[in-house]
Parts: C-alpha cells; structure tokens; sequence
C-alpha cells in the first residue's frame, strides 16, 4: 500500500509570522488538529499543533486584564511555538 493512496492532499498551512491566535482559529474553524508550518515557497518548517497553543497559553489563574491578554496573544508567534525538527516522508 502506497502512502499516496492514504495522505490527504488538501492541506491548510500557516506561515511562521503568524499569529499563534490565528492559528488556533485556523485550526478550530476547519476542525483540524495540527497545521504545517511553510515557508514562502512551501517549504515545511514544523508543525504546529492545538496542544502547542493551549501549552503557549497562559493560565487561566491570570491576573492580567482581557486586553492584556489579548495583547500577549496576538503577540505569540508561530514560528515561536511550533515543533521545528519534523519527520516527512514522500508519497511513492
């Protein structure tokens, strides 16, 4: 059985610039637990997954205000949360 005939081919990605809250609505919006993590010309950089964000996550136990928070949020980027050293395999 080859991997071509399992893999999914319509994958959703994120850039490493992007918002680590972007990506947890990314995620949540197409029920989707991990996004990849590419370059400008595709090229996989890791992974990210919905297990990253909630760790990058503060507590609940905060004692910052919402637009603090909201602030610390949108300030965590991907490329600062993803897992780097990923394992690929070719379709054939």
């Amino acid at each position: 059985m080859l991997v071509v005939n399992w893999m999914s081919t319509d994958i959703v990605t994120i850039t490493p610039e992007r918002s680590m809250m972007k990506a947890s609505k990314l995620m949540k919006d197409k029920s989707i637990s991990r996004l990849p993590v590419v370059d400008e010309n595709g090229k996989i950089l890791g992974i990210v997954s919905d297990r990253d964000v909630k760790d990058a996550s503060p507590s609940k136990a905060t004692t910052l205000d919402v637009h603090e928070l909201y602030y610390l949020l949108s300030e965590i980027k991907v490329g600062d949360i993803m897992t780097k050293k990923v394992v690929t395999i070719r379709d054939t």
